[in-house]
């Protein structure tokens, strides 16, 4: 059975099936933010969209980062590393990339075991 989660016009901010949960592209609300403070609320929405899933962050099978100056590496990833389960580390990618708003400094996608 599928799953939709915070079902929009153009797209749902989750879909489940077959015991998986994708997570699209999580961005943060207050745009003028800093990276790091971004990268919080980005990671906040993956928390929250995990739990409504019935899941959470200790069985993410991979994460998606995208940043669109990757010399943010570092510094989100002191963010992410306070924020995942060490124990439980995903696959990860981290690309380069242009987001749809200039002001966005990071991205995520996520997916989960149910």
């Amino acid at each position: 059975m599928i799953k939709r989660f915070q079902v929009g016009s153009r797209m749902s901010q989750a879909v489940s099936h077959g015991g998986v949960v994708h997570v699209a592209g999580q961005v943060a609300d207050n745009r003028k933010s800093s990276l790091e403070q971004q990268t919080r609320e980005v990671l906040a929405k993956i928390d929250a969209l995990l739990a409504e899933a019935g899941t959470d962050k200790s069985k993410l099978l991979a994460v998606t980062v995208l940043l669109p100056h990757i010399i943010d590496f570092d510094a989100m990833n002191r963010v992410y590393d306070a924020w995942i389960d060490p124990a439980n580390p995903p696959a990860r990618a981290c690309f380069e990339a242009r987001l749809a708003d200039p002001d966005l400094r990071v991205e995520m996608t996520a997916i989960a075991a149910i």
